[in-house]
């Protein structure tokens, strides 16, 4: 049975972001999928101190964190399933600065010995799949093109040894203080966690 991991940065619960990986979810549940979401906001996540001892160790195992917080379960869970799901809204032309300080700590994934010009990525092969999901209130086209989110998301998901199935841009998202999504985007979300499985 294939586990599915949601990482959703966002600071509002029940918003478009929750709707949306919801909708994701219930597609690959609807496979038989075994889902968890995950909400940043509820786990102690320390800024990345750019210290480098995560990069030294080789080997595609991730190296480990001097930082004892409560990213490494996270991590355990994301490297034990069979796809994720990377969630945030946009704010100031890029993901939240909750999920940037996710991001930041997945230097673990890559090995940077002193020395070396720049780091490699650990996981070349990419088993698991990914689905991105942005969120935004301007146009979704804006998201897409001016925006430093969807690249920022899809080589976090590269890191994490996923290679990208789909993205869900969920344009003009603050036209009301209690927005729902449309029955044709809540589709489109389900329909690439079917991709999922």
């Amino acid at each position: 049975m294939q586990t599915v991991v949601a990482i959703i940065g966002n600071y509002r619960r029940e918003g478009v972001i929750d709707q949306a990986v919801e909708a994701v979810l219930a597609g690959a549940r609807a496979q038989g999928a075994i889902t968890r979401k995950i909400h940043l906001l509820d786990h102690p996540i320390e800024f990345c101190h750019n210290c480098r001892s995560c990069t030294q160790p080789e080997g595609e195992r991730r190296g480990p964190c001097p930082q004892h917080d409560g990213l490494e379960a996270i991590l355990d869970e994301v490297d034990a399933a069979d796809a994720v799901v990377l969630a945030s809204p946009v704010n100031f032309f890029n993901v939240t600065a909750l999920m940037r300080r996710f991001l930041e700590r997945l230097v673990a994934y890559a090995y940077w010995p002193w020395g070396a010009v720049g780091p490699k990525e650990r996981l070349v092969r990419k088993n698991k799949k990914a689905v991105l999901v942005l969120s935004s209130a301007a146009p979704s086209i804006l998201t897409r093109c001016c925006t430093g989110a969807p690249k920022a998301l899809k080589t976090a998901a590269s890191l994490l040894g996923a290679r990208t199935v789909g993205t869900l841009y969920c344009g003009l998202a603050a036209q009301s203080l209690d927005q729902r999504l449309s029955p044709a985007m809540l589709a489109k979300a389900r329909h690439l966690g079917i991709k999922l499985t």
